[in-house]
């Protein structure tokens, strides 16, 4: 990122630019600094934009090849090719010899670092990855943009509003757009302010249900089950994000037992430190054995319904029921 950003300052620009990684948010937000850096506003004579698996490398190539006409440079931006994650020799070998009045701006989730294409956009240009954040430095974006409207926010509030999030930067940004706005005459932000704008992910839904099955609490683990179906999510997804988070328990189980610390799980399972401690809490409830056995019923619950012996709906209220009934 710092590269972009210096190379902007500068007014100097590489000919190939490959932005990947998890972090969507930020991505976007580079990509279309570069663009705003590289071409005129309105010039659509010397940019082009490409997304999709369907992209033909013959006619990037092509494109390249044509010299801008009354600009500096042309830019070619492609998004979600899948070039560098499967070959494309075509491309490769022309990146070792691009027409010096063009740049290349590509945009991945994915790359394999052993392809060709990888490996001559790392020596010919610039490749910058933006994996997921961690909340340490989430929290520091939030607070400033926090401050910048000059509000405050208690740690307390703002766990709440992570919860009710998780980290996607994307995401973020649009429920605080509508807390900030929400609490545009105030100057503190309270939890009534998170609880009435902030919208609640839907796995959060299936962590209390998680709850209240493990509390045998059968009536509670069916209405949100009910809610969730009202919302119109599909009950082989909400099977899905049941037995993923029967496997978290399992994973966060494992690694408490063998001394991890909080911030060393957060990294290994790929979720937050605040949800890693509060996973903490409902993975002392069930024994190893117990979750292993929640995620084969899952799965056969899965297999039962594809192969046309239960409904779907049906299918997944019995699985909650039988975890939710009354332990005797």
């Amino acid at each position: 990122m710092k590269t972009i950003d210096e190379d902007i300052k500068k007014g100097t620009f590489r000919q190939c630019y490959l932005l990947y990684g998890e972090e969507s948010y930020l991505k976007k937000q580079y990509r279309d600094k570069l663009v705003h850096a590289m071409v005129q506003e309105g010039d659509t004579m010397n940019f082009s934009s490409y997304e999709g698996k369907d992209i033909r490398p013959g006619e990037l190539v092509d494109l390249a090849e044509t010299l801008p006409f009354f600009a500096e440079r042309r830019v070619i931006l492609a998004e979600d090719s899948g070039f560098f994650k499967n070959s494309c020799e075509l491309l490769a070998d022309y990146l070792t010899v691009v027409n010096p009045s063009t740049s290349f701006i590509f945009v991945e989730t994915e790359v394999d670092k052993r392809s060709k294409a990888y490996k001559t956009a790392k020596k010919y240009g610039s490749v910058i990855e933006f994996a997921r954040q961690n909340e340490a430095l989430i929290t520091k974006w939030i607070l400033g943009r926090i401050g910048k409207e000059k509000k405050k926010i208690t740690k307390s509030v703002l766990g709440l509003f992570l919860e009710r999030t998780g980290l996607d930067m994307s995401r973020i940004d649009r429920e605080l757009e509508k807390l900030l706005c929400y609490t545009l005459d105030q100057e503190v932000i309270e939890a009534e302010d998170v609880e009435a704008v902030v919208t609640e992910q839907i796995e959060n839904k299936v962590f209390e249900m998680v709850d209240a099955i493990v509390m045998h609490n059968q009536n509670k683990a069916l209405d949100l089950y009910y809610d969730l179906l009202a919302l119109k999510e599909a009950p082989m997804r909400i099977l899905f994000l049941i037995t993923r988070q029967f496997r978290i328990l399992l994973e966060i189980k494992e690694l408490t037992g063998q001394g991890c610390s909080t911030y060393d799980i957060a990294g290994k399972v790929k979720i937050p430190e605040f949800a890693v401690r509060k996973n903490q809490s409902q993975a002392r409830r069930f024994s190893g054995k117990q979750l292993m056995m929640a995620l084969k019923d899952g799965a056969e619950t899965e297999e039962r319904v594809k192969t046309g012996g239960l409904n779907d709906q049906i299918a997944v209220e019995i699985f909650i029921s039988s975890y939710s009934a009354i332990d005797t």
